[in-house]
């Protein structure tokens, strides 16, 4: 299987979780959410929610032609490693959040590290 067929299988499977992250809280909460109650009770949560689900539709876009779509793949390896950084610090906050560690922070450090692998190789001048 060659690198860009790896690449496509990649950005269409973090596509699709990015568009589960609301069900992923709803079944797995301490790992997902960083509120206590119902997924939709948070604001800030659901705008994430958006925000990962829109990514998610342009990833699986982008599987078509990865090469043409570099900028989103950087965008979303350096996002995911900015946001997973985040995550991590502030996990150590509360003991509630300590799920986050085995969670989302590890998941976006996957996307991270499985992107930019298989990232297209920018062509020579």
């Amino acid at each position: 299987m060659s690198r860009e067929t790896m690449l496509r299988f990649a950005l269409i499977a973090f596509g699709i979780i990015f568009c589960l992250v609301y069900p992923l809280a709803v079944v797995w909460p301490s790992g997902w959410a960083w509120h206590e109650g119902s997924p939709a009770s948070s604001h800030y949560f659901m705008m994430i929610v958006g925000i990962y689900a829109t990514l998610g539709v342009y990833l699986i876009r982008a599987s078509s032609n990865p090469p043409a779509h570099r900028s989103l793949i950087s965008f979303t390896i350096a996002s995911s490693v900015v946001h997973a950084g985040i995550m991590a610090v502030q996990s150590f906050d509360h003991d509630m959040h300590h799920g986050h560690l085995l969670g989302d922070v590890p998941a976006l450090l996957l996307v991270a590290i499985v992107l930019a692998l298989l990232m297209p190789r920018a062509v020579p001048s």
